[in-house]
Formats: structure tokens, C-alpha cells, sequence
């Protein structure tokens, strides 16, 4: 049986439009620039994000500036927390694409950017097992245009490039086990086994065990519910190790010579192990944790997720139907159990949820419906609802809490993107899932532009690191030693002032002020220890300029007093004969 005549599960009957149908005959195209519309926005204009993305870019900006490529140092220590994948990427598309300083944050989301276009047309593709061209289109928008692979693309992180090789994985073993169960079915061949394999490596590199861990629970869920493991013979088990440990071996043997073996000590000894043990940086969370965000992570998918789920249980005798549910199952339970929660952790479980719901749209809407999927589909009535709602308030409140006020067109915005959205609802209510989603679609594409075009320039109490760093160049002189910061360290201002900043205490700022003189920015929690210091050491300090805003990553706000230092030798020179 081949891919394009895949009949889809029983009970399943598809029923489309003729604009579906058109535009499932150019699906790279037509996804292409749905998704681009959905990602574009803000890619280019929202400064440097904290702490992730800056700590990755700066990161990979010191590679660059070292010309080591091996290890992986953020400011003058170690960054052993991930695999070097993600900082290879950034370094590329940076030296492609700027030049020194290197401090445009653009550049090192374009990894991002590019994976999670290869997410969706992967997306596409591991549809393409088991459903037409409309049914794998519908399934391959539903996550690209998801809030959470949207912010994705627009942050210089692991998590874009990770789905679209975990997608990448998981099409070889559907097909690697819908030819073990279906009549016919192609067995996938070497060169699809391959870059199977290849995905894994990559997945690898990128963030260690995760990738091995979200195939494991579906590896082991489906085979233990069909009990079977033979399939798993047709993913050519040998070459494809030998191709992944070619690919991740090199820099793995490489880094642990760099680091003496401490980078295994901490990525795998203390950062994954820790996560997996207790909550770490106070990311922790009790299980339903990411049941409870879904509603607004995984909207608009959340207008067909729940229906779709329950359909599937409903045909669950359907391989293609229980694949999905292993993994879809299997991974959201990885993470649910696992103490450290981050919104983002649980991305690799939503293309098997988004695929369900696709199908569950895709029916006739003729056919009878059980009992309970009905109930599920007013579920997710609200629960799409919930997030229009969010998506509403942001542009109205935020504006008006860490900016100057809302602006009438944000809110004028926001409301029809919200009638666009209860629209979606309404025709849910009425089983016209097409018309739904067309406006779920629509709605999105109007939320997205207003949320980060239009709300986040009016913010400018939260971007205090770009606003530190203009004040910074008005009174830098180029003799000037490195900027000295105490209490207010952000990775995000670390990275656009340069490597050589100092991040220091109060008291050790003031002993450092002392000493080099130049530029301290000083938060009011460290004041006092930095004058007391660099004043018991002979140095002194003019206030030039300050700062207030709200910090985001502490969830409080802040002062910033700009001071230029004068070292304790010049105060103490004699004067010139």
C-alpha cells in the first residue's frame, strides 16, 4: 500500500472542501506561507529574551569570538547543561549573516526559524502515513500554528530544531510499524531508515537523552499494548547506530577530553539528573501541570485536541490510531511525571494530539457521534475559549501595566481577532469543523501580529536590558575598561555589551570599581555593599543616570543607578610637577 492511498482508520470517512482540496495539492507551498505569516512577526524586532535565549546566544557568540568549537563557555565559565548542536547552528547562521560584535539576536534564531519550518513540512510528511493530503495538511497547520512552536521560532533555543527531528524519528517507526500491522503497507527503505537515524543523532546533539526518551515511551508503549516488538526490525537497527554514533561520537569523545569529563558530570550528573529528581531553578510542578497550560500553549489545536482524543480511544483497534495514542500518551506522561516543568518541555507530544484532532476534523460531519466525543467537543469549546480570551487581554492590559497606557487600535485589533475566534467556536457547536477552523486559522493570524508587533514596542518597562545598553554607549569612552554589573546581571544585557562584562556581588563590584574605574551599573538591593566597598578602598563614584522597569525573569521590578567610577590610583596620584 502506498502512502497516497492510505485509507484512513474505520469510522474515519473524510470529507473536505474544494479550497482544501486546491490547496492540499501545493502543501509545502501553502504551509510555507501560512506558517511564515504566523512566525514573521517579531523575529527581527523583539530584543533579546532572558535567561534561555541569551545564555544560548551568548553562548555561541563566544564561540565564534574564541574560534573553539568543542567547548561551550557562557561569560568565563562553562555552559555544560546542553550538546553542542544548537551553538553550531547559531555560530553559523551568525557568521553568515553578521559581523562583530555579533550582537544581533536575529541571527541566532534563524536555526530556530528554519527548524520549525522543517517541523511542519516533516509534520506533513509523517501525516502522509497514514491519511490523504487534506487530512495531513489540516494535522501539519495545526502545529505550526500553535502559540508554543510559534514562540518557538521566534527564540535562539533547542526546541524548534528538536520537534523537527523528533518528527523526523518518529516517521520512520510509524511506517516501520503501520507495515507491520497494515495489509500491503510500504516497508520503509533504508535511505527513509537512514535519515531516520540521522534525526535521532541530531536530536542528540542538540539536547542529550529527551529525544531517546520521547521514542523510548513510544517504542515501549505501543509494543507492550500490542505485544510485539518484531517490527521493530525494519528500522535497520545496525546501520542506523553505526550512522547515529557516527554523528554524535565525534564531539562527544571530543568534549570529554576538553572538559576532563566534566561536561558529562554536569549535563547528565547534576542538570538532567537534577530535573528528573526535584524542581530545578524553581521550574518545579505537580503532574497536570501541562493539561492546565495546554489551553493556551497548544491553541488554536485545542479547538479540535479533545474531540480527537476521544475519537481515537473510541478506535483504538486502528494501528494508526494506537501509534498515535502511544506516543501522544507516552510522551505527555514523560513530562508530567518529570518534577521540572518549562511550557516548552512538553512540545514533542502535541504533533500525535494535533494529528487525532486532525482526523476527528476531517470526518464526515454527517456520521453519527458517541456520546462522549460530543461531550468533548464542547469541552474544547471552552477550552479553546479560555484561550481567546488570553490572547484578548494581552494586548488591552499590558500596555497599560508596563507601558503608557492602551492604544486604541491594539484593542480594536485584538477584538476581531476574538470575534474570529468565537466565531471558530460557534461553527464547532454546529459540527462545521472546516468553517471552524478556518477561523481559528484566521484568528491567529491576527492575534499573532497585534500580541508581538504591536504589544511588545509598548512594553518598554520590561525590555530593561536594550534600554541599559543604549545609556551605556551614550557614556562609554573608548579607553574605558568593561562594564562592571552588580544586582541587575541578566544574560540579555551580557550579551549585548560583550563578553569581557564583569558580573559581580555589590562588595565585589565595589573592590573591582576600585581598581579599573569605568562604567558600574548598580541595582539599589547592591548599592550599599558597592559604595561601602569602593569607598573602604580609596575609589569614589558619580551617579550619571538611572533606570527603572520591571524584570520579567524575577517577577518584580527594578532600579538601575548608572555610575562613573573612579579607581583608588587616581585618586591618590600626586599632582604633575
Amino acid at each position: 500500500m502506498t502512502e497516497a492511498s492510505t485509507a484512513p482508520p474505520p469510522g474515519m470517512r473524510l470529507s473536505g472542501s474544494s479550497v482544501l482540496e486546491r490547496l492540499s495539492r501545493y502543501p509545502i507551498a501553502t504551509l510555507f506561507v501560512l506558517c511564515f505569516i504566523a512566525w514573521l512577526p517579531g523575529f527581527f524586532t523583539l530584543p533579546p529574551l532572558d535567561r534561555d535565549e541569551s545564555r544560548f546566544a551568548q553562548a555561541s557568540k563566544q564561540m565564534i569570538e574564541t574560534g573553539n568549537y568543542v567547548d561551550i563557555r557562557y561569560s568565563i565559565g562553562p555552559r555544560y547543561k546542553k550538546p553542542v548542536g544548537i551553538y553550531w547552528m547559531q555560530a553559523a547562521s551568525t557568521l553568515a549573516f553578521s559581523r562583530p560584535p555579533y550582537n544581533e539576536i536575529w541571527t541566532y534564531r534563524l536555526p530556530s526559524l528554519i527548524g520549525g519550518f522543517i517541523a511542519v513540512f516533516l509534520a506533513y510528511w509523517c501525516a502522509r502515513a497514514f491519511a490523504p493530503p487534506p487530512t495531513a495538511l489540516i494535522a501539519a497547520a495545526l502545529i505550526g500554528f500553535t502559540v508554543s512552536l510559534t514562540a518557538e521560532t521566534k527564540i535562539s533555543k533547542t526546541d524548534a530544531v528538536l520537534l523537527a527531528t523528533v518528527l523526523g524519528s518518529q516517521g520512520l517507526l510509524m511506517r516501520a510499524y503501520l507495515a507491520a500491522r497494515l495489509k500491503d503497507y510500504r516497508t520503509p527503505s533504508l535511505w527513509i531508515a537512514l535519515a531516520g537515524w540521522a534525526a535521532l543523532a541530531v536530536g542528540v546533539l542538540l539536547k542529550g537523552p529527551i529525544i531517546v526518551a520521547v521514542l523510548a515511551v513510544t517504542i515501549v508503549g505501543i509494543s507492550l499494548w500490542d505485544r510485539d516488538w518484531k517490527w521493530l526490525k525494519t528500522i535497520y537497527p545496525i546501520p542506523g547506530i553505526l550512522v547515529t554514533l557516527a554523528i554524535v561520537l565525534p564531539w562527544g569523545i571530543a568534549i570529554a577530553f576538553q572538559s576532563h569529563g566534566e561536561f558529562y558530570q554536569q549535563s547528565l550528573g547534576h542538570d538532567f539528573a537534577a530535573k528528573i529528581l526535584g524542581g530545578q531553578e524553581s521550574h518545579g510542578a505537580p503532574p497536570g501541570y501541562y493539561l492546565l497550560l495546554a489551553s493556551f500553549t497548544l491553541w488554536p489545536a485545542t479547538l479540535f485536541v479533545l474531540p480527537g482524543l476521544g475519537s481515537g480511544v473510541l478506535h483504538r483497534a486502528d494501528p494508526v490510531v494506537r501509534y498515535l495514542l502511544a506516543w501522544a500518551a507516552g510522551t505527555w506522561l514523560l513530562f508530567e511525571i518529570v518534577p521540572t516543568k518549562l511550557p516548552h518541555y512538553v512540545l514533542p507530544a502535541y504533533p500525535a494530539v494535533a494529528f487525532l484532532g486532525a482526523l476527528w476534523a476531517l470526518r464526515d460531519a454527517r456520521e453519527s457521534e458517541d456520546r462522549w466525543v460530543r461531550i468533548l467537543r464542547y469541552a474544547a469549546c471552552v477550552q479553546f475559549g479560555l484561550g481567546v480570551s488570553a490572547l484578548s487581554i494581552i494586548p488591552v492590559l499590558a500596555p497599560r501595566y508596563f507601558g503608557d497606557g492602551i492604544d486604541w487600535w491594539l484593542a480594536a485589533g485584538a477584538g476581531v481577532a476574538a470575534v474570529l475566534g468565537f466565531s471558530a467556536v460557534a461553527a464547532l457547536t454546529m459540527r462545521k469543523t472546516l468553517v471552524a477552523a478556518m477561523f481559528a486559522i484566521a484568528a491567529a493570524v491576527l492575534f499573532y501580529p497585534v500580541v508581538v508587533w504591536g504589544v511588545a514596542p509598548r512594553v518598554q518597562q520590561i525590555w530593561m536590558s536594550p534600554r541599559a545598553a543604549v545609556i551605556v554607549a551614550r557614556y562609554k569612552q573608548p579607553d574605558d575598561p568593561p562594564v562592571i554589573l552588580a544586582g541587575y546581571v541578566e544574560p540579555s544585557l551580557i550579551f549585548l555589551l560583550g563578553t569581557d562584562t564583569r558580573i559581580e556581588s555589590g562588595k565585589s563590584a565595589g573592590e573591582v570599581g576600585a581598581v579599573q574605574g569605568g562604567l558600574a551599573l548598580v541595582e539599589d538591593h547592591e548599592r550599599k555593599d558597592f559604595l561601602a566597598e569602593l569607598e573602604a578602598k580609596g575609589g569614589s563614584a558619580k551617579p550619571i543616570d538611572e533606570l527603572s522597569g520591571f524584570n520579567y525573569t524575577r517577577g518584580r521590578r527594578q532600579h538601575i543607578t548608572f555610575y562613573r567610577l573612579t579607581p583608588a590610583f587616581e585618586q591618590t596620584m600626586p599632582p604633575d610637577e
